[in-house]
């Protein structure tokens, strides 16, 4: 995932599979540097986010500072097992109050085996006074006792490759990760290579 901190949409539909109690979360978190999918974001960002989860159901919302205003995340989705294949469908949008960047919109499709997971966008980009451009977003992950690794990237209108391995641990009720980012196209802007540090805590609203 970008930074710890961040809601997995996979992540979050996989582990409503099967029947459960409605329930309602929030999250808070802090990293060093915010990066996602690959691509530098901003520095030293702050976030927060509340997501509801019923009976394979979720949906939420989550924004983050990204110094030229906030980027204000909206999403919902379903999440089912298939034998020992666990997958998902699901909506996002990503949308700013300043200038920082312009609407995207996707589909989001995902599947997990054991320690293995794939992910699937496919989206819009508004790209304000330009015409409108399609991207499909892919990744191919895996994690195990909280170390993971990601192989991702961009085609159509985007273009670029990266890398993201990292591990993530909790201390005292306080979700710590570290992670290295590294890209041979350019997503993570000037540098090829980034480390980042995020430190996040989550609440149960019941």
């Amino acid at each position: 995932m970008t930074t710890f901190f961040r809601t997995s949409l996979t992540a979050t539909l996989l582990a409503l599979s099967g029947v459960a109690q409605a329930e309602w979360s929030a999250n808070l978190g802090f990293a060093s540097e915010y990066y996602y999918r690959g691509i530098f974001q901003e520095s030293t960002s702050a976030s927060l986010g509340v997501d509801y989860e019923t009976g394979g159901f979720y949906a939420g919302t989550w924004a983050a500072d990204v110094g030229d205003g906030l980027e204000v995340d909206g999403y919902f989705g379903y999440g089912f097992d298939a034998g020992d294949v666990s997958l998902s469908v699901g909506y996002t949008g990503y949308f700013y109050t300043g200038d920082f960047d312009d609407t995207y919109q996707e589909i989001n499709l995902g599947a997990t085996f054991g320690i293995f997971s794939l992910d699937v966008a496919v989206g819009q980009y508004d790209n304000f006074d330009g015409p409108t451009l399609d991207y499909t977003y892919y990744s191919i992950g895996v994690e195990k006792s909280g170390f993971y690794g990601k192989y991702g990237g961009f085609t159509q209108d985007f273009d670029g490759e990266y890398f993201e391995t990292g591990y993530g641990t909790t201390v005292a009720d306080l979700d710590l990760g570290v992670s290295l980012v590294f890209s041979n196209s350019g997503l993570v802007g000037e540098r090829d290579e980034a480390v980042l540090f995020t430190v996040g805590k989550s609440f149960d609203l019941q």
